[in-house]
């Protein structure tokens, strides 16, 4: 079984930071990639940025330049830094990770860590 924690999450005003964490455990083989979705309310789930195994990223218009996305290949984990936030970017964040076990490959979900940014 393969599970998904965040981390990290919370209460910020306009212009702050906040740094959210994922660690994934369980039997795992390898990680391809890995990346940070959020949803508002009343809005579809998005892609904030994401993360290949050889590091290379890929950001959503909204957030280029403000947010910065990290992986650690030997501890299973992937950060998202969040610098200069905005009201816009409430929603609750979701980690994903792409795991390939001794019997498969998959996507894996975390079960959501909420971020407020209050103007």
């Amino acid at each position: 079984q393969v599970q998904l924690v965040e981390s990290g999450g919370g209460l910020v005003q306009a212009g702050g930071s906040l740094r959210l964490s994922c660690v994934a455990s369980g039997i795992i083989s390898s990680i391809n990639d890995m990346g940070w979705y959020r949803q508002a309310p009343g809005k579809q789930r998005e892609l904030v940025a994401e993360v290949t195994r050889g590091s290379s990223t890929n950001y959503a218009e909204s957030v280029k330049g403000r947010f910065t996305i990290s992986r650690d290949n030997a501890r299973n984990t992937v950060s998202l830094q969040m610098n200069s936030l905005k009201p816009e970017d409430t929603a609750v964040y979701y980690c994903t990770a792409e795991v390939r076990t001794f019997t498969n490959t998959r996507a894996y979900w975390g079960q959501g860590t909420q971020v407020t940014v209050s103007s």
